[in-house]
């Protein structure tokens, strides 16, 4: 009796970060962790800063000497592909809307130039720009100089800080799909005019659901945790104002604030100006770890998120369905998309973040009513299981991925 044949190798697909493994972008970590676990064949690279390893697999980082090479590598690929570069200048000439954008894509173009001869010789069957920043700059110019096919990720970061990207439309026009994680995500792709029918919502998630963990019986101090960059559209000016008219209502609470960035001081400041010293802890950057000791102690996740003066605003924080899951109350902010997973009296409660005294009264309500807590529980937790389950939502992706690889154009 023969022996079966073995399976054939599955297709190379190279994911192009800015920046991985990144400490904050753990979801990011958890998506890579789930295609793997699939038995996908993913090369990875960081253009901006990471590398090393992730789980036994090298991360191709891009050493900024080397664009000492592009002195004789740019000439090259002027002559070998005239048109690409042609493109790649009209492109430039299009004025993106910051200096730090402009020199993402730049950096970016650059990674791709360097690594041509390399992708040239791997022939990936797909080139997955894991942002739609610098890493789709990238895989465009990849696409220009040799014809790689490639898809892209459209992040908040990547759709609304100063206006978006500057190069989205032109960059995403040949993808053959590009992937969001929230609604809103996929109705701000297309009033960028991109195809409606290359746009796939695809959830983040978490590889295993931790146990529901019990409700705290007498809630009194109520404990209070929000993890976040310290940057403006966290909102934090108006989550101090909620803490401040909690202790003016006599509502006993302590809160702990993890995460850092360049609004600490000011906001360390405002702390000892309400006189909230006391009850109010800036713990930093934790890791993982740590955040889920955190979720074991809180009783409610806060996010109070606006939309920054730059136009910059969340998405859906993966915070907050890693708090749903946990069992953890969650009050937001209707800012963005956090209503997606929060449905206001069912998942978990929202309120605008400068109506400190809603935030008082549902604060109040959770530190009190037993039975309004559990039902926000539970309907939290099924809507994590149903949207949140890293692996289901990987597979979505893989399945993307096997239908651009077989040549067809991914369908919804």
């Amino acid at each position: 009796m023969k022996s079966p044949a073995p399976a054939a190798p599955r297709p190379v697909v190279a994911c192009l970060f800015t920046t991985f493994p990144k400490p904050t972008e753990t979801f990011l970590q958890r998506e890579v962790s789930a295609l793997l676990h699939e038995g996908r064949d993913l090369r990875l690279y960081s253009i901006w800063g990471g590398g090393g390893e992730f789980e036994g697999r090298p991360v191709v980082a891009f050493p900024k000497w080397k664009l000492a090479t592009l002195l004789w590598l740019l000439p090259w690929h002027v002559l070998r592909s005239p048109g690409a570069v042609s493109a790649l200048v009209r492109a430039a000439l299009r004025r993106p809307p910051s200096l730090l954008n402009l020199g993402e894509n730049l950096v970016s173009v650059a990674f791709a130039f360097v690594h041509a001869g390399h992708f040239r010789r791997l022939r990936p069957g797909h080139i997955h720009a894991v942002w739609a920043g610098g890493p789709a700059a990238a895989a465009w110019t990849l696409w220009r100089l040799d014809g790689h096919s490639f898809s892209a990720a459209g992040h908040a970061y990547d759709l609304y800080q100063d206006g978006g990207d500057g190069w989205l439309r032109g960059k995403l026009g040949p993808a053959l799909f590009v992937r969001t994680s929230t609604d809103m995500g996929a109705t701000t792709l297309r009033e960028k005019g991109i195809t409606p029918a290359k746009i796939h919502v695809i959830r983040r998630g978490l590889v295993t659901l931790p146990p529901l963990k019990p409700l705290r019986v007498g809630r009194s101090p109520l404990r209070l945790l929000c993890v976040a960059r310290l940057v403006p559209k966290k909102g934090f000016a108006h989550q101090l104002a909620i803490y401040a008219a909690l202790r003016a209502a006599g509502v006993r609470f302590e809160a702990r604030i993890a995460g850092e960035g360049p609004l600490r001081e000011k906001i360390a400041c405002e702390i000892v100006r309400l006189g909230l010293g006391d009850s109010v802890s800036l713990l930093g950057h934790r890791p993982q770890t740590e955040v889920a000791e955190l979720r074991a102690w809180a009783d409610v996740l806060l996010h109070t998120g606006v939309v920054a003066p730059d136009g910059d605003r969340d998405g859906l924080p993966n915070v907050i369905p890693e708090a749903m899951a946990a069992g953890v109350l969650v009050v937001t902010s209707p800012a963005a998309a956090t209503t997606e997973a929060i449905t206001d009296g069912v998942s978990g409660c929202v309120a605008a973040p400068e109506d400190t005294a809603a935030w008082v009264s549902i604060l109040g309500a959770l530190a009190a009513d037993d039975a309004l807590c559990e039902r926000l529980r539970a309907g939290a937790r099924a809507w994590v299981e149903l949207e949140f389950d890293a692996r289901r939502n990987a597979g979505r992706l893989g399945g993307l991925f096997d239908a651009s690889l077989s040549g067809k154009q991914p369908t919804q």
